[in-house]
């Protein structure tokens, strides 16, 4: 079981020095994988009666693929991981150059975790439609593998069109590994079908047991191999002390996760240097 870290997005700041610097320790410490949120804009919730977002225009995010340009020469030994994208609110060819680019630089390092989000003022935003995203996804994501794939594509969908044309380079990874996020039922089919694999923001209990098995299930009615589905599971150091953060990882482990990522972001930390510290203990009583 490989470990990594969530990207403390809302609390690290907007200074490049911090975000080098928190980079560099996460590779030193000796961790796989960097996990980085994503959300083009916040909304400002006095606007909307009845906001209940996890996030609003007070919450930072830095932009996944531009960060994932800069940090690609400064951490060349840590994978890279958007945990997720939302897809269904971008242009997916551009998303496909933009990932294909990243692939490169990071030395075929990218695994693209991806999901349909629930914010609509983004979709509003950035001129998507919030009700279709669930059925323009899968479109996307064969899409995707084409680009990444072949270097000339033609493609009719419903929402994407390609004309004999191709992305130039192709990335590393032909193709770059789709994750997906969410826990419904219209996702974890997807999953089982069509994903790499799977990024839960669940506890490592009963139900989410329940989840994985539907999804090994969903696997098996495709026919493909459930082995071959990854699972992310995540420790939350808001929550307990050590001990506890270590324990839930070993439960992620009987789980069958293929990686645990540990997430400081609202433990009050508020330096960079607190956040490594957590990444540090953490690393030491996990790994060893």
């Amino acid at each position: 079981m490989k470990l990594g870290v969530v990207f403390p997005q809302t609390e690290i700041g907007a200074d490049p020095g911090a975000v080098r610097e928190y980079a560099l320790a996460v590779q030193d410490l000796g961790y796989n994988h960097l996990l980085v949120y994503d959300h083009v804009l916040g909304a400002d919730p006095s606007h909307y009666q009845g906001w209940s977002g996890a996030y609003t225009h007070e919450a930072m995010f830095h932009e996944p693929m531009v960060l994932f340009g800069y940090l690609a020469g400064i951490v060349p030994q840590l994978e890279l991981i958007t945990g997720i994208v939302i897809l269904p609110q971008r242009q997916t060819a551009l998303l496909a150059k933009q990932a294909a680019q990243v692939d490169i630089l990071t030395g075929g390092r990218l695994r693209l975790g991806i999901g349909i989000g629930w914010n609509a003022v983004e979709y509003e935003a950035l001129g998507q439609d919030f009700h279709t995203r669930g059925r323009r996804v899968e479109e996307q994501i064969k899409l995707l593998r084409d680009l990444w794939t072949r270097e000339v594509v033609t493609f009719e969908g419903r929402w994407d069109t390609v004309t004999a044309a191709g992305i130039n380079p192709l990335p590393v990874q032909r193709p770059i590994p789709i994750w997906m996020g969410g826990r419904a039922d219209a996702v974890l089919r997807r999953v089982g079908r069509l994903s790499d694999g799977w990024i839960p923001t669940l506890a490592p209990d009963h139900e989410t047991a329940e989840l994985w098995e539907r999804i090994k299930d969903h696997a098996r009615q495709a026919g493909r191999d459930p082995a071959a589905i990854g699972l992310e599971g995540g420790v939350r150091a808001r929550q307990g002390t050590l001990d506890d953060w270590v324990a839930t990882a070993g439960a992620w482990g009987k789980m069958g996760a293929s990686h645990v990522s540990i997430n400081t972001m609202g433990a009050g930390l508020t330096s960079v240097e607190q956040h490594v510290d957590v990444l540090r203990r953490f690393h030491e009583a996990a790994a060893g």
